[in-house]
């Protein structure tokens, strides 16, 4: 079977992220995964990712064990289950990180940073840390659900990335150079621009890389942005996609259906997921989520202004019809033939078919639509029976 073989890169990338973070030389921001990362790591910080350990809760299946330990303390089961999985692990004293990188401990933070630019839930997930850890937490809290981003838009939200400076110039010991910002924000501009460009190989016939492998491979780009080792990685693994689709080899042939997916992975399923199709002879070209961290406004030229519009930019903040017509585009770049939009019962802030999205993109595109249940975390809510059957179906429909 195909296997693109940079994931040994990745693995030996992740491992020494993680050893970084643990050998106690810098001070520790935390972040959120579409947060103002290139501003911290101008400090010096090394940058830790919640939603990157509540992705490996969900990936590893132990999710389970630890999303009823917050529920115990009061958090909704109905809410993002990154949020309860990764307090109730650290609840419980315990992580995959443990395990997988040889980590002593989370490494506890000297700062905590959040970006409202995804949902709500990451205020409270993060200022109950805050409170654990008694640092200051710092929040960003852009307009939401924007159908145009205004000039007064982008100055509110530069102007909160400008109010951080001063506790982050005190929390490290570090004075703020501009120069460094802008040179951190020139690297992940770099990095952010390959990964496009991963992404977008799959518009190839054979499909050098499907949405399954893109969500393991896009670990670099969210915890390395605005460093080296993100763009070394990057620049490898689409060297390594190129020389396939040139030599024809892709990771099915013959390809009889191209899938776009709408919303969260369900982490636990990959794999499982990634066989059914592959097993349908479908390939699940695109995605909305791992687009997310395909930056295109950064300008270091413009530091924080680019730096606001880039993350207010992004798909989960923008409106119904911004998104449909990011979606149409995708539908037409990619050559889509079907589209499935995951209804994620804990994340609604990134679920797209609760106010008739799908059958307006059929109405417009003419592509065949599916609204699968299920979660990022919580296999609960996940019916791999039910859902096998609805996709199969789907897929016979198109073809």
């Amino acid at each position: 079977m195909y296997k693109i073989k940079t994931i040994s890169l990745l693995k030996e990338t992740m491992q020494n992220y993680f050893s970084d973070l643990g050998n106690g030389e810098n001070k520790i921001a935390w972040c959120s995964s579409a947060g103002p990362s290139e501003l911290l790591r101008a400090f010096n910080f090394k940058v830790y990712f919640p939603e990157n350990h509540g992705a490996l809760l969900g990936a590893t299946r132990t999710a389970g064990d630890y999303i009823p330990v917050a529920t115990k303390l009061g958090y909704s089961s109905d809410i993002c289950s990154y949020l309860t999985a990764d307090i109730g692990a650290y609840l419980s004293k315990t992580s995959p990180l443990l395990t997988h990188y040889g980590l002593k401990e989370i490494p506890k933070p000297d700062v905590i940073v959040y970006n409202t630019n995804q949902c709500r839930e990451i205020q409270d997930w993060f200022s109950f840390y805050g409170n654990e850890f008694n640092c200051p937490v710092l929040g960003i809290q852009p307009p939401r659900y924007l159908t145009e981003i205004t000039k007064s838009d982008i100055e509110d939200v530069s102007n909160q990335f400008k109010n951080m400076v001063p506790t982050c110039e005190n929390v490290s010991g570090v004075t703020f150079d501009l120069d460094l910002f802008k040179e951190t924000l020139k690297l992940s501009k770099e990095a952010t621009l390959l990964w496009k460009e991963v992404l977008e190989t799959a518009k190839n016939s054979p499909v050098p890389i499907s949405f399954f492998d893109s969500t393991i491979h896009m670990g670099p780009i969210v915890i390395l942005r605005g460093t080296q080792q993100a763009i070394k990685y990057y620049e490898v693994l689409l060297n390594e996609l190129k020389d396939n689709i040139k030599n024809g080899r892709g990771i099915l042939e013959p390809e009889l259906c191209r899938i776009y997916w709408d919303g969260m992975p369900i982490w636990g399923k990959l794999k499982n997921l990634s066989n059914l199709f592959i097993k349908n002879k479908t390939a699940v070209v695109a995605s909305t989520y791992c687009n997310s961290w395909a930056f295109n406004d950064f300008d270091e030229n413009n530091p924080f202004e680019s730096t606001a519009l880039a993350y207010t930019n992004i798909f989960i903040n923008r409106s119904e019809s911004v998104k449909l017509d990011m979606i149409k585009s995708f539908v037409k770049d990619f050559r889509i033939d079907g589209v499935i939009f995951h209804e994620a019962k804990t994340c609604f802030n990134n679920s797209n078919s609760s106010f008739g999205m799908p059958l307006r993109l059929k109405k417009e595109t003419g592509v065949e639509t599916l609204v699968i249940e299920g979660d990022l975390c919580d296999l609960r809510f996940f019916s791999e029976g039910q859902t096998t059957t609805k996709i199969e179906t789907f897929i016979e429909q198109i073809i």
